[in-house]
């Protein structure tokens, strides 16, 4: 009776981990690794990155089905989130003629853990070229939602870079769960430097190694690569 118990309170356990990062609409089930992840055969250096295949806009859990055009090809909408830190407030607007890698995370989320590092090393060696990597926070455990509490998460995942609070998930809906209600929401999308969204990680990790963050980092050395346009002033 003691092992049963045990086991039931070790199922819970995972069940709220994986609830905490998986579909909007219920918990993602525990993966052997996580969707849209292969196996870490792909280095995510900057010297294996293969040339990004131009019919692909999307990967990660049913990428080969979601419709991306709701929002891939479409100018980024604008950012209804709060709290910044370590950075004033920024725009869509603001941010034009830089690459942006916006990335949703939440606390207690074995995805965006496994996804932190790669967006730590995608800012480190990639800031100074153009990209800006924006985290947006949102909330999904039963704890009252504090400033603190997300500082705490930022501080832990090593993040350098601006991050957001997307409180009631305002953001995170207007960009994709208004069209895709089913998807999950740590979601990451890449922003070209005229402000449209051009690709879109539908959710999960892509942890360093991966093949996911080996696509990422080809499709951000691909929008790097492009010119600047005249109308930003950078």
């Amino acid at each position: 009776m003691q092992y049963i118990a045990f086991m039931s309170r070790s199922l819970i356990a995972g069940s709220l981990a994986l609830a905490a990062c998986g579909t909007a609409s219920a918990p993602a089930p525990a993966p052997a690794t996580a969707p849209g992840v292969a196996s870490a055969s792909a280095a995510a250096a900057p010297a294996s990155v293969t040339p990004a295949d131009p019919a692909l806009v999307a990967i990660g859990p049913e990428a080969e089905t979601i419709d991306a055009t709701t929002l891939v090809g479409e100018p980024a909408p604008p950012f209804e989130v709060d709290s910044w830190m370590s950075s004033p407030a920024l725009t869509v607007e603001a941010l034009r003629g830089q690459v942006v890698l916006v990335r949703w995370f939440t606390d207690g989320c074995p995805y965006c853990a496994a996804t932190a590092p790669s967006l730590v090393a995608f800012h480190d060696e990639l800031h100074a070229r153009g990209l800006a990597v924006i985290g947006l926070y949102h909330h999904k455990s039963d704890e009252p939602l504090t400033v603190e509490s997300v500082r705490a998460v930022v501080d832990r995942f090593g993040f350098r870079f601006p991050v957001a609070i997307d409180r009631d998930w305002k953001t995170l809906q207007r960009w994709w769960l208004d069209d895709h209600p089913e998807g999950w929401t740590s979601l990451s999308f890449l922003i070209d430097r005229r402000g449209v969204v051009r690709f879109v990680h539908t959710g999960g990790a892509y942890a360093p190694g991966s093949d996911d963050a080996a696509q990422m980092r080809a499709w951000i050395e691909q929008l790097l690569a492009e010119p600047v346009p005249a109308e930003t002033g950078r």
